[in-house]
């Protein structure tokens, strides 16, 4: 899972025709994607307890926390931008158990860790940590990412500009002529990557075993002189 492998994919496709704007001109619409596998992680995990007593509430929060603490200590200076500071607290009223009865009151603690990492080998071993304090946590695919995506926002997009050209030269050659200059180019934003396969872990024991192949798409419309 170290992400580093990738491919580049030229589209060569004319299945968006392309259109002559008029004499000695021709636009049509370039395609380009990357695959890739994710490297890094933006993980989150909660402590919470609930108790009638504030304090014992925020106790059984602190006793978690410094289990946790204790847990990763070996991993700690790989976690980048890590928090766990801001302990929680509010209370929760409980409606009464029969009609007519008291409700009561209910103090939650709770506390949030966040951090990043850029190893994805540690994932499997900070989730059993947070699985054995019973810490609760949500992992889907928002959660990985590449650690260079704007240099792969690139090469789709180099890709979409040499399948633009590409087609230009096919048709240029269909035509007994020659792909020219680029006359006007408009190139589509975003470059949202699209996640292609994925595991997840919600559940105690849950354990991630691929993080999958993602892929970086871009395209371009392009106008062409033919010589």
């Amino acid at each position: 899972m170290n992400g580093r492998n990738r491919l580049l994919l030229p589209l060569i496709s004319l299945t968006m025709a392309p259109a002559l704007t008029m004499a000695g001109e021709l636009t049509l619409t370039g395609e380009g994607s990357v695959r890739y596998e994710p490297d890094s992680a933006r993980l989150q995990f909660t402590a919470s307890a609930e108790d009638p007593l504030a304090n014992k509430a925020s106790d059984q929060v602190r006793q978690q926390m410094e289990k946790w603490r204790e847990g990763i200590e070996n991993w700690r200076d790989q976690l980048a931008d890590y928090s766990d500071a801001q302990l929680n607290l509010y209370t929760r009223t409980i409606p009464p158990a029969e009609r007519g009865g008291q409700s009561t009151q209910q103090a939650v603690a709770s506390q949030t860790v966040s951090f990043s990492i850029s190893d994805l080998t540690l994932l499997n071993p900070l989730l059993e940590q947070a699985q054995a304090l019973g810490m609760e946590y949500n992992l889907g695919p928002q959660q990985f990412y590449h650690s260079n995506e704007p240099q792969l926002e690139r090469e789709a997009l180099a890709a979409a500009i040499a399948d633009a050209r590409a087609q230009c030269e096919f048709v240029a050659r269909e035509l007994n002529q020659s792909c020219g200059e680029v006359v006007t180019m408009n190139i589509n934003s975003g470059y949202r990557p699209v996640p292609m396969m994925m595991a997840e872990a919600r559940a105690a024991k849950d354990v991630v075993t691929s993080v999958g192949v993602r892929e970086m798409t871009a395209s371009v419309s392009a106008t062409f002189t033919l010589e």
